[in-house]
């Protein structure tokens, strides 16, 4: 396994958000604050790059996407759990935010991090 070359250079809370500041672009997880941020397995991230171009993504674990078809199954929601759809969606392995850091590096390092996430347009000004 290769090692990342994005480092994190600070985390922590910063208002409703989990921040994560790398070098090469900046995360804000919108974690709920009862929520342990190296536990999460379902949630909202914006991605902002060197550029001040912003980029979405609702990261899920597949144990999570695996729990919510099986509710759905039950609820009869998306034609009883036959499907799972998100239109930003990004499945990672792992939960914590720690680990969808590293499937975000990993995805700036291939070059695909732009690719795979959704563009939100220009910043507020």
């Amino acid at each position: 396994m290769q090692r990342s070359t994005v480092t994190v250079i600070s985390q922590g809370w910063d208002g409703p958000y989990y921040r994560v500041r790398t070098q090469a672009f900046d995360i804000d997880f919108l974690i709920s604050p009862d929520e342990d941020p190296g536990r999460v397995g379902n949630v909202d991230a914006e991605v902002r790059l060197p550029d001040s171009s912003r980029w979405s993504a609702t990261i899920f674990t597949v144990a999570e996407v695996e729990r919510l078809m099986a509710r759905w199954a039950e609820t009869g929601e998306h034609s009883g759990g036959k499907y799972f759809w998100c239109h930003d969606g990004l499945i990672v392995g792992d939960a914590g935010v720690g680990s969808m850091v590293q499937a975000l590096a990993a995805m700036h390092e291939e070059d695909i991090l732009t690719t795979v996430l959704k563009h939100l347009g220009e910043p507020a000004r």
